[in-house]
């Protein structure tokens, strides 16, 4: 199960649905409403800095554990409520 602050992967498909994308995401539920549902809710995160004015920039040295290969924007215009299924690689 996912938790509060895991990046994790998940598929997103391209706008025609020919293919899809491994794209990173930040969990943002907290962990109790990620026991009692299937879901999650999350916020894209993206490395290219010009992504957006509507974000903000964490890096490494932001997070408890893990790292980032490089500065990346948390996309506060981005989110999304998943099912947890959808993950392909866990934290």
């Amino acid at each position: 199960m996912p938790k509060r602050g895991d990046i994790v992967l998940i598929p997103v498909p391209f706008t025609d649905l020919s293919s899809q994308k491994q794209r990173p995401v930040i969990v943002i539920s907290n962990d109790s409403y990620n026991q009692k549902t299937e879901d999650m809710i999350v916020v894209a995160l993206t490395s290219n800095p010009e992504a957006t004015t509507y974000g903000f920039t964490v890096t490494s040295a932001d997070l408890a554990e893990g790292a980032l290969k490089r500065p990346s924007q948390v996309r506060v215009d981005k989110l999304f409520t998943l099912s947890q299924s959808m993950v392909l690689i866990p934290n």
